[in-house]
């Protein structure tokens, strides 16, 4: 959470601790208040929620550092049909713990091409199945024991030397934090019966009626968007509920607002992005929007269905029990397993409706979001420089912008022989410049994006990784600087009207065909490659062209020897044999990058 959405968060809630104390229907109870007891609850709330909200972060950047190479799998398993996406969205949210991070993710994945947009609804369904897990953590009686687990945690992590131990202590550290921090903001709600005034505003929450079932979600909704995290919201909405605050009924419709709330995270992180990308966000809110209609519609046949299942599974007559604690306060202590069987039970039945109809939203949103032509657009790349919380997913869009550069050089290559035989393409010349020009701008943007994330919190692997992309970038942006180069040599000898002899062709066509199956060589590896393998095959085939060239620059100065040959022209196939030596010793050196040698 940045700073300004805490500024907002504690300017909303001073907003209504004022409207309280201050509001003409409650003067006179607010007389009476005991205003030692308001600002203890206060601190304690906005104390625990913002331990809270780190213990969040902490847990889910810890989870996301030690399940890395698993998260990779599993998007991978997204595109492979409508169910495994499904399943990825799930698995995704719950090893990371944010179903924020894994709808962002979705968007920006859309965003960058590595999803369809088909492929990233059945990924928010998941999500929104996986982000249930964080309400029966919540449920768990260890509130005690969040700083015992913190404490421990941390020992862990301030002297295990292990990078995997460090992060597991990290992201257990941040368990702590929840517990500790949902236990505070707990301990802040029990007084709430003891000031009038809270206890007559809470009453406000009422679900008796349709009316209320829809103001206590739009409440819930204007909550979750000003903390930015459904899972906090619900936990406040379990702190009050169980004291007393809010009974049963009126915690289960904020919880329905709180998952409208919670799509604004990716509505917001689609601001600037491609059409498919804003399209992903729509339908997230779409799914919610929904289904908090439909289920505010059976609104009073679905909470006795939630009852039921309580009873039947717990044994429990009456989800509104509390007992009395030693400082005489109620503590209600079923109402908390109705809430996340409420919010499970939203969220599994709205996937199973909609599930069937992914194509047709996907086609829906396709019609109706139209596509719009792009005005001076600010970058090239479909890197995101503001949206990822999370470093794998940033690394991801970076490395397929990587392979972006890697085709968009290959093309030039390919479109370069055909100048040794004819210069007069003035269309093909056009496209190579252009392209070297958009790969400089690309590197760039790649650079800057790549600087960013290297800053954040990362692995090893990571931060290698990082680097490792740093460095091919730099290399497929050289390779296209030399292809152009070729290109400027081949298009002077034509502005000059000079041309190359019949070998001197030949001698440069085989020169590109076995740098061109090189370039191939490198640029059809996948995650199966031996890279070991790769460096092998690349230094071999590098020194048979560094040969091939040297046998021609040979030949090409015997013939000066024995035939008058314009000066221009040999000096300028010289330099092109030159500049070929160059891509040649740049792939080479992407073979040896790849393979961790550089």
């Amino acid at each position: 959470m940045n700073y300004k959405r805490a500024v907002y968060l504690f300017s909303g809630f001073t907003f209504c601790l004022m409207y309280v104390i201050a509001g003409d229907k409650l003067s006179t109870e607010a007389k009476n208040m005991d205003y030692n007891l308001i600002f203890d609850m206060t601190f304690k709330v906005i104390g625990g929620l913002g331990i809270f909200l780190l213990g969040m972060r902490y847990m889910s950047e810890g989870l996301q550092a030690v399940a890395g190479s698993s998260l990779k799998s599993l998007i991978r398993l997204a595109t492979n049909n409508r169910l495994m996406g499904v399943v990825t969205g799930f698995m995704v949210t719950v090893l990371v713990q944010s179903s924020s991070v894994t709808t962002v993710m979705a968007v920006g994945f859309v965003n960058s091409g590595i999803m369809r947009l088909n492929q990233a609804i059945n990924m928010i369904l998941g999500a929104n199945i996986g982000t249930t897990i964080t309400g029966w953590i919540l449920v768990l009686k260890v509130g005690k024991y969040g700083l015992p687990i913190l404490g421990i945690a941390a020992i862990f992590y301030l002297y295990t030397k292990s990078e995997k131990m460090k992060y597991i202590a990290y992201s257990i550290m941040g368990i702590g934090m929840v517990f500790f921090g949902l236990a505070l903001m707990k301990a802040g709600f029990k007084p709430i019966k003891e000031v009038p005034a809270f206890e007559a505003w809470f009453q406000n929450f009422d679900a008796n009626t349709i009316t209320g079932v829809i103001g206590c979600a739009i409440a819930g909704c204007i909550l979750t968007v000003i903390v930015q995290s459904s899972s906090a919201t619900l936990g406040i909405t379990i702190g009050l509920a169980t004291s007393g605050a809010l009974n049963f009924e009126s915690a289960a419709a904020l919880v329905l607002g709180e998952n409208i709330g919670t799509t604004v995270t990716a509505l917001l992180a689609s601001i600037g992005t491609t059409t498919n990308a804003r399209r992903a966000a729509y339908f997230h809110m779409l799914f919610n929007l929904i289904g908090v209609t439909w289920v505010i519609a059976i609104f009073y046949l679905y909470i006795p269905f939630v009852v039921s299942i309580i009873h039947y599974a717990y044994g429990i007559e009456d989800i509104n029990a509390f007992i009395i604690l030693k400082d005489g306060t109620k503590e209600y202590i079923h109402v908390d397993k109705g809430i996340a069987l409420t919010h499970t039970l939203f969220n599994i039945f709205n996937v199973i409706v909609f599930f069937p109809f992914t194509l047709f939203f996907a086609n829906l949103l396709t019609k109706y979001v139209k596509d719009k032509e792009p005005k001076n657009a600010r970058y090239l790349t479909h890197l995101d420089f503001k949206m990822y919380d999370s470093s794998f997913a940033a690394l991801e869009q970076s490395h397929h912008e990587i392979n972006r550069m890697k085709r968009h050089a290959k093309d030039m290559m390919d479109n370069l022989i055909d100048f040794i035989n004819d210069s007069d393409l003035d269309e093909k010349a056009k496209l190579i410049f252009e392209r070297e020009d958009i790969l400089d701008k690309v590197q760039a943007e790649i650079t800057n994006f790549l600087i960013d994330v290297l800053s954040g919190m990362l692995t090893f692997e990571q931060a290698e990784t990082g680097k490792i992309q740093l460095m091919l970038a730099d290399e497929y942006e050289s390779v296209s600087d030399y292809i152009t180069q070729v290109l400027k040599l081949l298009l002077r000898l034509k502005e000059n009207d000079l041309l190359l002899s019949e070998k001197q062709k030949k001698a440069l066509e085989e020169l590109h065909k076995d740098i061109s199956n090189l370039f191939d060589l490198i640029n059809n590896i996948d995650n199966s490659t031996n890279y070991q393998e790769l460096l092998i095959k690349s230094n071999q085939q590098g020194d048979d062209i560094t040969k091939l060239a040297r046998t021609i620059r040979s030949n090409h100065w015997e013939l000066l020897a024995t035939e008058k040959i314009d000066p221009l022209t040999a000096t300028m196939f010289n330099d092109i044999i030159v500049s070929y030596r160059k891509i040649k010793t740049h792939l080479v050196t992407i073979a040896e990058i790849l393979a961790r040698v550089k």
